[in-house]
């Protein structure tokens, strides 16, 4: 299904020529779910081998020094622009989400970004209210436009092989990166993701074990703590919304965010977690995995819902990412200014 915006204002110009869509005094008209850009009139349409977006999910938000450090190291590669970073000193966890026209381009700018931050982060120092496995905690990749989700999932594998060999982290490929499909979740779940190692509902220093619960897919069987292992795929979009619940029982908001996951008899292709924010906040943080099918509203929604059960306040609640289309526009305002 095509969706054509007529006589649309012209918010940028953008005249790439590296065999992609140009864009000619107009902006961008993307149906998020359709394999193909709609384009009126003075819009030409051009083969593309990848339009690609990227993201990197970093153990670090506290440290002004690490992160200028891996922001600076993508800057080497200006055709794959960070679009948008969403950073939260709480769990000390940064998420950067990068797009480009390049394969290349997209795959060295997140191998050198992970490579900095492996420089400038020791795990073993870290704490904070999120889960995660390593330094570099998670790397996905997501097709836009007419990119096949194969395209993403071939720049999922380079990147794992290149973690693996060079950086000599494991590395836990799922999604349309294995042919198995493996799942994120049953990567994470094997691995003891979701367990807090520390009071507070904390996560704090290293990986414990020595030798890895699952054999990795690339890169050495064993794990360095410093550094810890880093899980990489490919899937089609996925959406991140977080609610707030006003009440410091972590029980009584677990409750809420089981109830509300598809694994807890919820809402279907929903995955949810309570974690731990400030001031007497634990937030319900949902992955929706279908988000034309299950989107925040019904999110929202339903923790309202079982928040007025439970007796206590839900806030509202914010996606951690732009949607597809503020992606793409993002990335050709910024390429077409550089």
């Amino acid at each position: 299904m095509c969706t054509y915006v007529p006589n649309p204002p012209s918010i940028f110009n953008c005249s790439k020529t590296l065999d992609v869509l140009v864009l000619l005094n107009a902006p961008l008209s993307l149906n998020t779910h359709s394999t193909y850009f709609c384009l009126k009139k003075d819009w030409k349409l051009m083969s593309t081998s990848t339009f690609c977006c990227g993201k990197l999910y970093i153990s670090e938000a506290r440290n002004k020094f690490a992160l200028e450090s891996i922001e600076r190291a993508a800057k080497q590669f200006p055709d794959a622009p960070i679009v948008n970073e969403f950073k939260d000193e709480t769990y000390n966890r940064v998420g950067y989400t990068l797009v480009s026209l390049s394969s290349d381009s997209l795959k060295n700018a997140v191998f050198s970004m992970a490579k900095a931050a492996y420089e400038v982060i020791d795990l073993d120092l870290h704490t904070g209210s999120h889960p995660r496995l390593g330094v570099v905690d998670h790397i996905c990749f997501h097709p836009l436009a007419a990119t096949s989700l194969e395209q993403a999932a071939t720049i999922a594998r380079a990147i794992a092989k290149e973690v693996g060999s060079m950086l000599k982290v494991p590395c836990y490929t799922y999604g349309a990166a294995r042919k198995d499909q493996r799942s994120l979740d049953a990567v994470r779940r094997e691995l003891g993701y979701y367990k807090p190692n520390a009071s507070g509902q904390q996560w704090s220093g290293g990986l414990q074990a020595a030798v890895l619960p699952l054999e990795p897919d690339e890169g050495p069987a064993q794990v360095v703590k410093a550094k810890g292992v880093v899980v990489i795929g490919a899937t089609k979009w996925v959406d991140n919304y977080n609610v707030p619940v006003f009440c410091s029982d972590i029980g009584t908001v677990g409750r809420i965010a089981r109830r509300v996951s598809g694994r807890g008899g919820g809402l279907a292709s929903v995955q949810s977690l309570a974690l731990v924010h400030d001031n007497n906040v634990i937030e319900v943080a949902c992955k929706m995995l279908e988000p034309s099918e299950v989107g925040g509203e019904q999110v929202q929604g339903l923790v309202e819902e079982l928040g007025a059960q439970a007796c206590v306040k839900v806030g509202k609640g914010y996606f951690t990412d732009l949607s597809p289309d503020a992606i793409v526009q993002t990335y050709f305002k910024l390429t077409s200014s550089s």
